[in-house]
């Protein structure tokens, strides 16, 4: 009774401080924090404004420092937690409250999941027009007292200068710069990358290789990328470099293997040009082999430096199966993959079909999707190099082939609407959807809903300890269509 009296003296008193202040840059404000938005921020009210606060949790009291004054809305810096939420925690991570990483190591692990579950559901609602949406729980780590952690199987650090001649550093930068916060562990990257980020750094700077610098173009060293196989152990490193050698790196490269027993591979990969595009276009194998083995969904992968997968292995396989227990897949389809990558959502949909066919713009993971259908003893797929918003109608209208299932794994940016008209002139019987971008996924779906309804949603957390989610969703031709 006592707390619910404060708690009702408090928001009689935010009203009235809402009311009676002025609203410009550089104010102090009371605010109660209500909810967590999808870009990580906690959201509070001043009167009928909103204002967006980093570094809060949804039941925090805090007192803010208004940066930006908008009519509608403002931003604000958090100056001091008044009366801390239940839901705050303490952070894994020790560089916590600087790196750039993760937004949520402050945020206990079930108000994320709340979190993200809740952003599907509004955008979908309000951008897509979906009303009653049915949303499965998420699917989440929910192993150990602090779930949520080690789950990255890929790292890839930019690299600069240390404080002192010969050293340097490797790490994300910090919170709204350009600033390397260096680390020699991280708690959301699989642990047993840790070990081998730490000797990395520390033989680089005895080789004294050059750190980039990117703003007068020299330098060698750029990043650093560690990648394991989480079922396997098996690892991969690959140095990104300026110049397309780095002095002593074969006989470096071959302690390294002696050192690290998983440690299948180091590669090379030249990066050239200015930007801040991580990759160049050549990467040779130093030593080893060029890719490691992962095991995913029952089959075996072959994955590469470059080539993209997903970067939390079980969430994925989880993903993965949940849809195909939903497609309830007889043996006789006809699917077409678009953005099927190195095949991580062909191959095992192929085991329960009479025919896959994926599609991917980028010609090596073309490459490793072929070589990890002949590792799996897979022959009824098929695979093609080209862009979907072209391959696609082109196999809809110029080939004539009428797939079952069609589903969908586009960028960010979703897809492009000559993806989706050409899907609604052929009319697959089921269309599936996997995003990683909520408000491009509800935004594609309204354009399908001409002819489509939306059957199941399934979360899924790829991403703890920051506000992104990963959602998969099935579709069915509306009858009379």
């Amino acid at each position: 009774m006592a707390k619910a009296k404060t708690q009702k003296r408090t928001a009689q008193h935010l009203e009235k401080a809402a009311t009676d202040s002025s609203w410009k840059q550089g104010d102090l404000l009371e605010l109660a924090i209500e909810s967590l938005t999808d870009s990580g921020d906690g959201l509070g009210r001043w009167g009928s404004r909103v204002v967006f606060v980093p570094d809060t949790v949804p039941g925090d009291r805090v007192e803010v420092r208004l940066t930006e004054a908008k009519s509608r809305f403002g931003r604000g810096q958090l100056r001091h937690i008044l009366l801390p939420s239940r839901e705050r925690v303490r952070p894994a991570c020790i560089v916590a409250d600087k790196c750039g990483g993760c937004q949520w190591q402050g945020v206990s692990y079930e108000t994320q999941l709340t979190a993200k579950t809740q952003h599907i559901r509004d955008v979908l609602q309000r951008i897509g027009g979906f009303e009653n949406v049915p949303i499965a729980p998420i699917l989440a780590d929910i192993a150990g007292d602090r779930p949520g952690l080690h789950y990255r199987n890929k790292s890839t650090y930019p690299v600069t200068a240390g404080p002192s001649a010969h050293t340097l550093r490797a790490g994300y930068y910090r919170k709204g710069s350009h600033q390397l916060v260096n680390l020699n562990q991280c708690p959301v990257q699989d642990d047993r990358l840790d070990p081998l980020l730490a000797q990395v750094k520390k033989d680089a700077a005895s080789r004294r290789w050059q750190p980039y610098d990117e703003k007068h173009h020299r330098g060698d060293l750029r990043h650093l990328s560690l990648r394991v196989g989480q079922r396997t152990g098996e690892m991969l490193l690959t140095l990104v470099s300026r110049s397309p050698d780095l002095p002593g790196l074969e006989k470096q490269a071959g302690l390294w293997l002696k050192h690290f027993p998983h440690l299948m591979g180091v590669c090379l990969n030249h990066q050239p040009d200015r930007g801040n595009q991580i990759f160049g276009t050549e990467t040779r194998c130093i030593t080893g082999q060029r890719y490691l083995t992962e095991t995913f969904a029952g089959l075996n992968f072959h994955i590469g430096s470059t080539t993209f997968f997903q970067i939390n292995t079980e969430r994925a396989e989880a993903l993965i199966q949940g849809t195909l227990r939903q497609l309830q897949l007889t043996g006789t389809e006809t699917v077409v993959d678009a953005y099927c990558g190195v095949g991580t959502f062909t191959l095992p949909i192929a085991q329960q079909v009479k025919q896959a066919l994926g599609i991917e713009s980028h010609a090596a993971s073309i490459d490793s999707a072929w070589s990890n259908a002949r590792l799996n003893h897979l022959d009824n797929v098929d695979f093609r190099v080209g862009k979907v918003e072209e391959s696609l109608p082109q196999l809809l209208h110029k080939e004539q082939l009428r797939p079952d299932v069609v589903t969908l794994d586009p960028p960010r940016k979703g897809c492009k609407p000559a993806v989706l008209d050409a899907l609604l002139q052929v009319k697959p019987g089921r269309i599936v959807y996997i995003s990683c971008k909520p408000a491009t996924l509800a935004r594609d779906l309204k354009h399908l809903s001409r002819s489509y309804r939306l059957d199941w949603v399934q979360p899924a957390d790829f991403f703890p300890q920051t506000p992104h989610v990963e959602c998969a969703v099935c579709l069915s031709l509306k009858p009379n269509f």
